[in-house]
């Protein structure tokens, strides 16, 4: 996303007049979510500057910092995980969404717990994307692999549990032993897909992911 990054954090670039995780927390609160967590790592002191204590959108902001290197999604989790369960009963299932994607989607769609350990938006394959990351089968399980598989999409909603053993799962990939720990999420979705434990749902409407600046221009536009 250079030069648009350089000075901006990729979830505070704007589309449509706003920037893009102002989408996410509109669309959260009008689910009915009260607490926020925010990951933030690159360029991080211009979040609290710009989004505040969330009160603009009745909900209650928290930001963690990862440090310079970003923790990837199983490893923002699991740092995440402490701040979460501080508002919330530990066995709750909390939502988890990309800050770098934009969608139509209603997050008031999504199941207050999951039937397993995580809940998946999946959506159609992007051209950037054609082989997909996961299968959908007719009773809403998620598999990975299959004859015709989708994208995910970055939302899901997980209940703590997916994070168990999740050193086990992952082993010694690269990051893993650090403090906090890094490492992808998609490993133990995986897992959790083996013991039948990973629910999802195909979105049919809009999703980008806005990876390159010709992305975001158009969706600025489409938006707009």
């Amino acid at each position: 996303m250079r030069p648009l990054t350089d000075h901006t954090p990729k979830p505070l670039l704007e589309v449509g007049g706003k920037p893009l995780v102002v989408w996410h927390l509109e669309n959260l609160a009008r689910a009915g979510v009260k607490h926020v967590v925010l990951n933030t790592s690159w360029l991080a002191e211009q979040f609290e500057p710009t989004l505040g204590d969330g009160s603009r959108w009745n909900l209650t902001l928290s930001y963690v910092y990862e440090g310079g290197v970003p923790l990837e999604t199983g490893g923002g989790m699991h740092n995440a995980l402490r701040v979460l369960q501080d508002a919330q009963s530990p066995e709750a299932a909390f939502i988890a969404v990309n800050g770098d994607v934009w969608t139509d989607f209603e997050f008031s769609r999504l199941p207050a717990q999951p039937r397993g350990a995580a809940h998946l938006v999946l959506v159609d394959n992007p051209v950037q994307h054609p082989g997909g990351d996961f299968a959908l089968d007719a009773d809403h399980h998620v598999h990975p692999t299959g004859a015709e598989t989708l994208t995910f999409s970055g939302i899901g909603v997980y209940t703590p549990n997916i994070l168990e053993n999740w050193r086990a799962v992952i082993g010694d990939a690269a990051g893993s032993r650090e403090t906090p720990p890094r490492f992808k999420l998609a490993p133990l979705l995986r897992h959790a897909m083996q013991h039948g434990r990973v629910t999802g749902e195909h979105h049919r409407g809009h999703w980008t992911d806005v990876g390159t600046p010709d992305r975001l221009a158009a969706l600025d536009i489409a938006l707009r």
